[in-house]
């Protein structure tokens, strides 16, 4: 099992959980997070100010799914959190143990 850690854009949210759907993928967790990358933050203006925001909203996605599923996933997300624009996010793979199921006892690529 791997678990897929994206970090996208918000606006994409909504298309990547549609894209995920369609492959058959029925569950993940989302957080709102803030970062940033090689960029650093971007500038803005307020009331004539300018200043770096150096936190930028994100939405974090993450989901454990079996070996055979993770290329399907990475290249739905990849394919609809992308903009061609600076910031589009990261995707990060990690090899997941164990997973079991509170309710059940379930254990493995069942309690997933």
């Amino acid at each position: 099992m791997k678990k897929v850690e994206a970090i996208i854009k918000p606006f994409k949210l909504d298309e990547v959980k549609d894209a995920l759907g369609e492959i058959g993928i029925q569950g993940m967790t989302v957080s709102e997070v803030k970062g940033f990358g090689r960029t650093g933050g971007k500038k803005e203006v307020y009331r004539g100010s300018a200043y770096v925001v150096d936190f930028v909203p994100k939405v974090k996605i993450e989901l454990v799914v079996s070996d055979s599923q993770v290329n399907q996933v990475i290249e739905a997300i990849e394919k609809t959190a992308k903009t061609g624009r600076i910031g589009d996010g990261k995707i990060f793979i990690v090899a997941v143990e164990e997973a079991i199921r509170i309710r059940t006892g379930e254990r493995g690529e069942d309690a997933v």
